[in-house]
């Protein structure tokens, strides 16, 4: 069985994408630390990050890399930060946050979003691709 990731990868569930390649998806976190709090995935279906092959890694943190260069342009923040923690979702996953304190990547706070303000975040970034 798919998992939710997989799922949301071949459309049978929505999200906010925020940008995609042949290998890797952006998508918004729907519980986001932050707001523009994105998630990077692979399209393999990888439980742990460091059963990637080298080339999957790189093309993961060089996907991530580029999706957290347009956050930084365009969600006011101090910082994007990056985590890669993997046991909430059995599929390789990284976080890109906006930072504005140390809090912000504790996932202890959350901020909510309406489905407009999600679209607009994710159109944001978009366009600073």
């Amino acid at each position: 069985m798919s998992g939710i990731f997989s799922k949301i990868i071949a459309g049978e569930i929505p999200c906010y994408k925020v940008h995609e390649d042949e290998n890797c998806l952006a998508f918004l976190d729907i519980n986001p630390n932050a707001v523009g709090h994105t998630l990077c995935v692979t399209k393999k279906e990888v439980d742990k990050i460091f059963d990637l092959s080298e080339e999957d890694y790189s093309q993961l943190m060089q996907f991530s890399r580029k999706v957290a260069l347009a956050m930084g342009k365009a969600i006011p923040c101090k910082r994007v930060g990056m985590s890669v923690i993997g046991l909430e979702v059995p599929h390789v996953h990284v976080h890109l946050i906006p930072l504005h304190a140390m809090e912000d990547a504790t996932f202890q706070k959350k901020v909510s979003l309406s489905p407009e303000e999600f679209q607009a975040t994710a159109a944001k970034i978009q366009a600073c691709l």
